[in-house]
């Protein structure tokens, strides 16, 4: 656990009990702080004073006695409407913060030579693979590595703090906007494209959310943008007039960009590929093996460019298919060789990672039939990059619809053999495929055995892709739940789990 300092002998209000709220708790209590829980749940209140922790009900407690506002990025905190809580909180002048803030803040309040490095990662798609893509190569790197956040463990029940440790941290828009000092020493984003526009208030605020990831870095910091679309080149462009130094990570030309990078990057063949620059804008504390490495990585097909100049080949890497995948890899490289990891074992971890459940999850086979799990993929963006990555599926999808359905799909129509609609959406998505093959089959299991009989008639090497570009909540409590649904009806047609290896 890491405590959380600065609220000593004060009062906090902590809403919402869930992963994040309770361990807000804990890190505030060992910290000093008098935490003060609720939650509208009876159980989840119950569950914190078994803990021992104090209870209030927050509707009626004297807010001008609290030194702050814990929110669950669960509870909105702008729209549709400001939660209950917020108002009370602003009413008071209490400030409304969350748990990436209070984790910014721990390390915050640690001398600079005692403070691990952090590096951050946030996005519409992509993230958590880039999360454990990233921790998986620094790990191998023989780093101590701490992954969490967003991702599996909530950061503030991360082990505590120590010089050598390196905190990689999924954030997303719901954490970010209850940020105001987060400083991540690598900052990350994958790409962006609308999502959760409901609690943003629309585009311009989903994206400003997006962009506090970089509002407090240092001057030594390393910015990591994708700039495949243009929300993330006016990022990068902002970044550039700030001279905070970056990467710009695309898998296709902008013949409409910039390519005025801060640093020029240049690729001589070995560990160091990264020729030196002007001082005039360099940072201050580069680590050796990465100074001067700024510009532009380009993931074309299967290899890594760096300005042009081919830096690696990712055809090994089995577990990273599709072009958004080798996007992933070029942000760890990145990231690794930032943080002082050589090109050899930052090419060596890449190669090794084992993939992540339910995103692009090879998980089995029925003879030349492969079956893929990338239940992750809850919007059309995400299935956009799975339906790229081949060439012809047989396609299940569906689910509880988000704006748009598979509208912007159209284009990938022609590499659908055919499509198995299952959930909420089932008759909307058939009337969008029109003349594209579909059946509706309603649930998983009917879809998983009509798509495997026809791939095996089909003859030869065929995929079935579960790739929903839905949420799950329909028929399933997540996403998670859904692709366990999808291996298990796999599985019980005698197919040979998928082992790495």
């Amino acid at each position: 656990m890491i405590a959380v300092p600065g609220f000593e002998g004060r009062r906090v209000a902590v809403f919402g009990l869930g992963r994040s709220g309770l361990t807000a708790a804990r890190a505030l209590k060992a910290g000093g702080a008098h935490p003060i829980l609720w939650d509208d749940s009876v159980s989840s209140r119950m569950q914190a004073e078994a803990e021992g922790f104090a209870v209030e009900d927050l509707t009626a407690a004297n807010w001008s006695g609290f030194a702050a506002l814990i929110l669950s990025p669960g509870a909105p905190l702008t729209h549709p409407k400001p939660h209950w809580t917020v108002d009370k909180a602003k009413a008071a002048n209490v400030p409304v913060i969350g748990d990436i803030e209070l984790f910014a803040r721990a390390l915050a309040a640690l001398p600079e030579e005692q403070r691990p490095r952090v590096v951050a990662i946030t996005g519409t798609n992509g993230k958590s693979t880039t999360t454990a893509l990233i921790g998986w190569v620094l790990k191998q790197a023989g780093l101590t590595v701490h992954v969490g956040g967003n991702i599996g463990i909530g950061v503030l029940a991360l082990p505590a703090p120590t010089r050598d440790a390196v905190y990689v941290i999924e954030v997303s828009s719901y954490q970010l906007d209850l940020t105001t000092s987060f400083a991540p020493d690598v900052a990350i984003l994958t790409n962006i494209s609308p999502d959760h526009l409901d609690r943003h208030g629309g585009m311009e605020g989903y994206i400003d959310a997006k962009a506090r990831l970089f509002q407090a870095l240092r001057p030594q910091a390393v910015a990591l943008i994708g700039v495949d679309e243009a929300e993330g080149q006016g990022i990068a462009a902002d970044l550039t007039m700030r001279d905070i130094a970056g990467v710009r990570i695309q898998t296709s030309a902008h013949p409409g960009e910039s390519r005025d990078p801060v640093l020029s990057l240049e690729h001589n063949g070995s560990d160091q590929q990264l020729d030196k620059v002007s001082t005039d804008h360099r940072p201050k504390d580069w680590v050796p093996a990465f100074a001067g490495m700024s510009g532009v990585l380009e993931a074309r097909g299967r290899t890594l460019l760096a300005n042009g100049q081919p830096l690696l080949d990712l055809t090994p890497a089995r577990s990273l298919p599709g072009r958004h995948n080798a996007q992933n890899a070029a942000f760890a490289y990145a990231a690794a060789r930032a943080l002082g990891v050589s090109h050899e074992i930052a090419v060596q971890g890449l190669m090794t990672f084992p993939g992540l459940a339910h995103r692009m999850e090879e998980v089995g086979r029925l003879g030349a039939v492969r079956f893929i799990n990338d239940s992750k993929a809850t919007n059309a963006d995400a299935t956009r990059q799975a339906l790229s990555s081949y060439s012809s599926v047989f396609w299940i999808v569906g689910g509880r619809a988000k704006d748009g359905g598979i509208e912007d799909l159209t284009d990938l129509f022609p590499r659908v053999v055919h499509a198995y609609l299952i959930g909420e959406a089932a008759e909307d998505f058939a009337r969008t495929l029109a003349y594209t093959p579909h059946t509706i089959c309603r649930d998983m299991a009917t879809a998983v055995r009509r798509a495997a009989a026809d791939a095996q008639a089909a003859g030869g090497d065929q995929i079935v892709l579960l790739s929903p570009a839905c949420a799950s909540f329909d028929q399933f409590p997540d996403f998670e739940a859904r692709g366990e649904a999808f291996r298990a009806a796999v599985l019980n047609l005698g197919a040979t789990p998928f082992v790495q290896g």
